[in-house]
C-alpha cells in the first residue's frame, strides 16, 4: 500500500458499507484479517483505533506511559533487541520476536543496489513490525557516515577528517540536512553517525573518521546533529533521521592508537579530551549514542556503569538511547559466544539496545531468563523501553512509518552534489606552494598521474558500497581527473597515464594524485611505517626526472610520512578522502576558489613521533591548523560569514553569565557557563571573565580562552557569538583545583554596528 496512507492522528480502516448476509459477514472478518497481517500499512492502529498511544495530540510522555503498560515481557525484550536485516530469515521473525531494530552492516545491501530497492526492502520489513499486536514500528539503523554511502548512485561527501579541515560547522550543518534527506528516500531512520571521537595516534584506522585532534573542533561540528534530526531534536525537521553520538568514549585515544584498544587515561583527562564532544551533542538533543569497543584503564565500555548510566545517562543528562556496536557485547568476557552473564552486565550496566547482528534469537532468550531471575531488574527494561519508544514517537514513526517516496528522488540530486563539491574545496589544505606554481593555469598543457587520480573508490575510502570500501568505478561522481579535464581551456592538453610513464619537459606541471587506497576500522590500523606504497614512489620518481615541477595531491584518511619526498614537490595539497565530487579539487588547483582548509591534525616528520598533536612540543612537519592560500579565486560560498570575536571590556554590561558545575572528581571539575543576553538588540560577540584563584582551566569548548593576571576570559567562536535579546548560549570548560565558591563570571556584549 501507498506510503500516502498514513496520516498524523487517523485511527483506523474506514468502514465499508454493511454486509447483509452471514456469509458477507464472515467473508469481511476474513478479509480484514488478512489486510491487517499482511497490509498493516493501511493502518498500524486498525486493532486498537482510540488507544491513547496512538494518539498523536498527546505528549509523547502520556503515549509511552500507555504503550508500556500494554507491553509483554516478549515485547519489551524484542524492542530492545537490534538484528541484521540478511540475518532474519524469515522476514517474519521481525514479528514473531517483536524485533524494535533492523540494520545493515557495513557490506548489507540490496539487489538492484537502488534507493528504490531500499525503500521497498524498509518497507516490507516495517509491515512485519506494524502486523505484530501493538503495531509498534521498528527503527533501521545504516552507516550513514558521510552521504547514503550504502546506496549506489548516491552524494557521497568528504569523511570526517576533511570536514574538519573546513572549520566550517554551518557547512557540515546542512551536509546533514542532505544526508537525511538522501537516506530518508530509502526508507531508513536511523544513522549511526555522527563519529565524535578525538583522533590522538594517525596511525588508528578510523581516523579519517574523526573531525580532528582537539576536543574544541570535534565539539564545534557536533552541528551535524542538528542537520541529521532536526535543530529542536529528533522529528523536528522534515526527513529527520535519528542521529548517533559515537563511539563513546575515548575511542580516538587507545594506547598505540590500536583499533578496539584500550585508552590508559586519568579521568580528569578522559573528561577533559574525549568527553566534550559528547556533551555538545547531548546538549543538541541527540537521540541516541553508541558505544566503543574500546576499553578505559583496562575496562571495556560496554560494561562500565559509570561511563555509561552515571556519567553519561546521569550527569550529562542524556535521554536518549545507548545501543551497542556490532556484537560487542559478545567481547565483554574475551570469549567467542554471548553469554547470559556478558548480557546482564552490558544491560545492566546502562545498553539499552543490543546490536546482536546474527544472535538475536539467543539474545531474546538469554535476556528473558536473567529477567526472570530477577538479574536485570524490570526497572532497567522499562528504562530502556521508555528511551527507545520516546526517539520513536519523537521521530513520528507510528504516524508515518513507511518510506516517504518524496525524498527519493533526491538521492544523488544535482543540489546535494553541488554542496559536496563546496565541502570537497572548502577541505583542501594548501600545504606548500614554492614558487607559486599553484594555481594552474586553464590553458597549461598538464601530465596528470597516480592510482587515485581517476578512482572514485580511492577517493571516496571506507564505508562506500561497502565496509572496507574498494577501488575502483564503485558509483557514479566526478574524478580528480574529469575534473580536470572539465575545468582545462582544452581537455586535449590534459595527459593521464596511471604510472607516469610517458612524460617529458614538454608540460608546464605534472598533477600526481597518490595515496591510500580504501580502509575502514583495524584493517586500516598502521603500526608500522606510515608512508607512500611502492606504486606512488616509483609514480612520483618518474615525473621528478622528467623535470617538469609536480604538484602532489594527496588522497588519505590521515597524515602520511612523506617528509623524505616533500623536497621533490613543488607544491602539496591535502585532499584527504573527498567522496564523488572531484571538481572540487580541481576549484582549488586551477585557483576558482581559493584554499581555505586548515589541518584537523598535526602532521608528523616521521612516524615514530606518534601520538603527535597540538601542544605536547614535538617538532611537526606542519602544524595543527596549518592552511596557506593564494589570492586568486572567489571565497566560499554561500557558508555565512563568521561572526567577528568581540573585544569588550569584561563587566561592561549587556549580558551576564552563570556557571554550573556538571561534574567533580579529586582534584578537578567540570562546569557549564550561560551567556544571557540582558539588552534590547543582538549580541555580536560576547565574554566572560572571572578570576581563577588557584585553580587552572584545563580545557574549553564552544569558546576562546586566554589566560593573563591569573583572570580567564572566554570570547565567543565565530559560530556562536550572535545573541539574541534575551537568548542565551552555553560554553563549557574542565579544571583543575576545587569546584567550591566559584566566582560568577562578568560579562561583556559587543552589538552589531
Amino acid at each position: 500500500m501507498s506510503p500516502t496512507t498514513y496520516h498524523r492522528g487517523r485511527s483506523g480502516f474506514r468502514r465499508r458499507k454493511r454486509l447483509t448476509t452471514a456469509l458477507s459477514v464472515v467473508s469481511a472478518f476474513l478479509t480484514l484479517a488478512v489486510l491487517t497481517v499482511a497490509q498493516p500499512s493501511a493502518d498500524a492502529s486498525a486493532q486498537a483505533a482510540a488507544l491513547p498511544y496512538q494518539d498523536a495530540s498527546l505528549a509523547v510522555d502520556e503515549r509511552v506511559d500507555d504503550l508500556l503498560a500494554r507491553m509483554t515481557l516478549d515485547d519489551k525484550i524484542g524492542q530492545m533487541t537490534q538484528a541484521d536485516k540478511d540475518s532474519i530469515v524469515p522476514q517474519s521473525d521481525v514479528n514473531t520476536y517483536r524485533l524494535g531494530s533492523v540494520l545493515s552492516g557495513g557490506d548489507g545491501t540490496v539487489s538492484p543496489n537502488t534507493a528504490q530497492t531500499w525503500a521497498d526492502t524498509y518497507d516490507g520489513l516495517q509491515r512485519q513490525a506494524l502486523a505484530t499486536p501493538l503495531a509498534i514500528p521498528m527503527i533501521y539503523g545504516i552507516d550513514a557516515v558521510h552521504g547514503a554511502n550504502a546506496v549506489r548512485g548516491a552524494t557521497i561527501f568528504p569523511h570526517n577528517i576533511g570536514l574538519g579541515a573546513t572549520r566550517d560547522p554551518a557547512l557540515v550543518e546542512r551536509i546533514g540536512r542532505a544526508v537525511a534527506e538522501e537516506v530518508s528516500g530509502t526508507g531508513v531512520d536511523w544513522t549511526f553517525a555522527p563519529c565524535l571521537c578525538v583522533a590522538r595516534n594517525d596511525r588508528w584506522g578510523r581516523t579519517y573518521e574523526s573531525f580532528g585532534e582537539t576536543p574544541e573542533l570535534v565539539s564545534s561540528m557536533a552541528t551535524v546533529v542538528d542537520g541529521f534530526q532536526g535543530a529542536d531534536g529528533p522529528g523536528s525537521a522534515p526527513a529527520s533521521v535519528l542521529a548517533t553520538a559515537k563511539h563513546y568514549i575515548g575511542d580516538g585515544g587507545t594506547t598505540n592508537g590500536t583499533d578496539q584498544g584500550d585508552t590508559r587515561l586519568t579521568e580528569a583527562e578522559l573528561r577533559s579530551v574525549h568527553l566534550p564532544p559528547f556533551k555538545a551533542a547531548v546538549d543538541r538533543g541527540v537521540g541516541s549514542v553508541m558505544l566503543s569497543y574500546s576499553s578505559w584503564n583496562g575496562v571495556k565500555v560496554h560494561g562500565h556503569k559509570f561511563l555509561v548510566t552515571d556519567l553519561l545517562k546521569g550527569e550529562l543528562g542524556f535521554d536518549g538511547f545507548v545501543v551497542s556496536d556490532w556484537a560487542a557485547v559478545d567481547q565483554l568476557d574475551g570469549q567467542t559466544g554471548f553469554t547470559a552473564a556478558e548480557v546482564t552486565k552490558a544491560v545492566n550496566a546502562g545498553v539499552d539496545m543490543v546490536m546482536v547482528p546474527y544472535d538475536y534469537k539467543k539474545f531474546i532468550g538469554l535476556l528473558r531468563g536473567e529477567v526472570n531471575a530477577g538479574r536485570v531488574p524490570m526497572s532497567r527494561i522499562d528504562d530502556a523501553n521508555r528511551r527507545i519508544l520516546t526517539q520513536k514517537f519523537r521521530l513520528g514513526l507510528f504516524e508515518k512509518p513507511l518510506t516517504d517516496r518524496a525524498y527519493t528522488s533526491t538521492v544523488g540530486s544535482a543540489e546535494h552534489r553541488a554542496l559536496a563539491r563546496q565541502a570537497v574545496r572548502q577541505s583542501q589544505v594548501l600545504l606548500k606552494n614554492e614558487g607559486g606554481v599553484l594555481p594552474l593555469a586553464k590553458s597549461a598543457k598538464l601530465f596528470v598521474a597516480g592510482k587515485s587520480a581517476d578512482d572514485i573508490g580511492n577517493m571516496s575510502g571506507g564505508w562506500t558500497m561497502s565496509w572496507q570500501g574498494r577501488s575502483g568505478d564503485i558509483t557514479p561522481g566526478t574524478t580528480v581527473l574529469e575534473g580536470i579535464r572539465e575545468t582545462a581551456t582544452d581537455p586535449s592538453r590534459v595527459t593521464y597515464e596511471r604510472y607516469g610513464n610517458g612524460i617529458d619537459g614538454s608540460y608546464t606541471a605534472a598533477v600526481a594524485v597518490v595515496g591510500e587506497t580504501p580502509y575502514a576500522e583495524g584493517k586500516g590500523d598502521r603500526p608500522g611505517a606510515m608512508g607512500l606504497d611502492q606504486e606512488d614512489l616509483q609514480t612520483l620518481a618518474r615525473l621528478k626526472a622528467s623535470g617538469v615541477p609536480v604538484v602532489v595531491v594527496l588522497v588519505s584518511g590521515r597524515p602520511l610520512d612523506i617528509a623524505a619526498q616533500l623536497p621533490d614537490w613543488k607544491a602539496l595539497i591535502a585532499a584527504w578522502l573527498p567522496g564523488t565530487e572531484g571538481g572540487g579539487v580541481s576549484d582549488v588547483l586551477f585557483g576558482d576558489h581559493r584554499p581555505t582548509g586548515k589541518l584537523p591534525m598535526t602532521w608528523m616528520r616521521g612516524a615514530s613521533q606518534q601520538p603527535i598533536n597540538q601542544g605536547d612540543g614535538k617538532d611537526a612537519l606542519f602544524p595543527y591548523g596549518h592552511g596557506l592560500t593564494y589570492g586568486t579565486g572567489t571565497d566560499p560560498t554561500p557558508t555565512p560569514t563568521p561572526t567577528p570575536t568581540p573585544t569588550p571590556t569584561p563587566g561592561t554590561g549587556l549580558c551576564t553569565a552563570t556557571t554550573k558545575v556538571t561534574g567533580s572528581w579529586s582534584g578537578g571539575y567540570q562546569a557549564d557557563v550561560t551567556v544571557r543576553n540582558t539588552g534590547t538588540a543582538p549580541l555580536a560577540g560576547w565574554a566572560a571573565s572571572w578570576d581563577l584563584g588557584t585553580r587552572t582551566v584545563t580545557n574549553v569548548w564552544n569558546g576562546t580562552p586566554t589566560t593573563s593576571g591569573g583572570r580567564v576570559t572566554v570570547r565567543n567562536t565565530p559560530w556562536n557569538g550572535t545573541v539574541p535579546a534575551g537568548g542565551t548560549v552555553t560554553f563549557g570548560y574542565t579544571a583543575n583545583g576545587s569546584a567550591d565558591g566559584l566566582p560568577v563570571p562578568a560579562c561583556a556584549g559587543t552589538t552589531g554596528g
